[in-house]
């Protein structure tokens, strides 16, 4: 045991002492609010330096009433075969509108002629505009008072309420948990394939570089794998806390200076943007969800998930890095072990936050190859106590079972050199005595 922590201590202060780490770890937090100041500042400059491209129309229906709020729009007073044929002669011109005569009850055939693919948003600004002068117009011809209907307008707010087992009662916002639930994941899957790489290459650097068989001889190949494992890890946890400080804090300073709203405000904002006396309500309500989370529930399951996640992928990124004698040659052997990372990585959006209560989230939480992405995704939406634990011992389990596998490909792999590995070979090796 002492050897394995000598084997910690020296990966942890080996990594932690380098340039790189130190670069990356302060680095890697200063670039990303530079990029994202750099961003707001060059979008701020192009909407007020941006100029009203110009939109020819030609309208047969008689209705189209132009909102040059977005558009500068100008009449061909022409049929619209004469119309395209003006408009591909022209230079200032960004698009011809042509406008046919419609039914009310079944617009068809409306048409923008362009020299450039249009972006969606262009698209939806025209159709926004068009749509509201179509429901103008049948408002016109029902006779009905835009008063009227806007008194008929009520917005409806259902509040969600958990019931436990012991009937407390306890609110929560479904969008705030999605939002929980796909970071968690994201996250997840993110630390766990890098740093599981990192062991793998690690691993082959000192292989290749005959270092690791000056380690063995004084411990274990087995020992030495747990070493690099566990110390890697220990790296993995203090980057990523470094990181969640730096970021959070300092691209909260960046578009604070730029005066742009974060996204939950930017959120209650839109919450609140057809009536605002719903503002102050829309922020209570969600400042209350986010009390109603347990942050430190969360934050311990993450470090459980990330360490047992970590630990299971990381011994065989570690068997893998034993066997081989360069990266290049890892790559035949990378795909297979990251298929179960990219199902759950996948189900994440396509079952987990869509129902996460399903058999199939609930299935994808406890496997253990699965459970930390799956399970994070799920947390924030209350799991049944059984469930965790389940998915807890078939993670610890899980990586007893990678580990015991691994060890066996390592103790044998981590001191051939120019063999050629394929999976028959690394089942041969699991299968030494010794």
């Amino acid at each position: 045991m002492n050897k394995i922590l000598l084997i910690i201590q020296r990966e942890f202060l080996n990594r932690v002492q380098k340039k790189s780490f130190l670069i990356a770890t302060i680095l890697l937090p200063l670039i990303f609010p530079a990029i994202m100041a750099i961003l707001v500042y060059a979008a701020i400059e192009q909407r007020k330096n941006a100029e009203k491209e110009t939109i020819y129309y030609v309208d047969e229906s008689g209705f189209f009433v132009p909102d040059t709020s977005k558009f500068r729009f100008k009449r061909f007073e022409v049929d619209v075969n004469t119309a395209k044929q003006a408009f591909q002669e022209s230079q200032s011109s960004y698009g011809l509108l042509y406008i046919p005569r419609f039914d009310l009850a079944n617009p068809r055939g409306v048409s923008l002629y362009t020299k450039v693919n249009p972006s969606p948003n262009e698209i939806g600004d025209l159709e926004y505009m068009l749509s509201n002068r179509i429901r103008e117009l049948k408002m016109q011809k029902f006779k009905i008072d835009q008063k009227l209907l806007d008194s008929l307008k009520t917005d409806v707010s259902i509040q969600s309420i958990n019931v436990s087992d012991a009937g407390l009662e306890k609110s929560s916002d479904s969008k705030v948990l999605f939002g929980v639930g796909m970071t968690c994941g994201i996250l997840m899957y993110m630390f766990i394939f890098i740093y599981g790489a990192q062991i793998m290459q690690g691993i082959i650097e000192e292989k290749t570089s005959k270092v690791v068989e000056v380690i063995v001889s004084s411990v274990k190949p087995f020992q030495l794998m747990m070493g690099k494992i566990v110390g890697l890890a220990s790296v993995g946890l203090l980057q990523f806390l470094i990181w969640i400080v730096l970021i959070t804090t300092l691209s909260s300073v960046v578009l604070a200076l730029f005066g742009v709203e974060m996204p939950q405000q930017q959120m209650m904002n839109e919450m609140s943007q057809d009536n605002p006396a719903m503002q102050n309500q829309a922020g209570m309500e969600f400042l209350k969800a986010m009390g109603q989370i347990p942050f430190g529930f969360v934050i311990f399951n993450f470090l459980f998930y990330f360490l047992g996640g970590y630990l299971l992928y990381g011994a065989l990124f570690a068997a893998v890095g034993s066997a081989v004698d360069s990266p290049a040659e890892a790559q035949q052997f990378m795909f297979p072990i990251t298929i179960p990372m990219l199902i759950s990585y996948f189900g994440l959006f396509t079952f987990i936050l869509e129902d996460p209560h399903g058999p199939i989230s609930v299935w994808l939480s406890i496997i253990p190859f699965t459970s930390p992405i799956a399970m994070m995704g799920r947390i924030g939406f209350g799991v049944p106590e059984w469930q965790l634990i389940l998915s807890m011992v078939s993670l610890i389990g899980g990586f007893m079972f990678t580990t015991w596998v691994a060890g066996r490909i390592y103790r044998v792999g981590i001191l051939m050199h120019g063999t050629k590995i394929n999976y028959k070979v690394m089942a041969k090796w699991f299968m030494m005595k010794g």
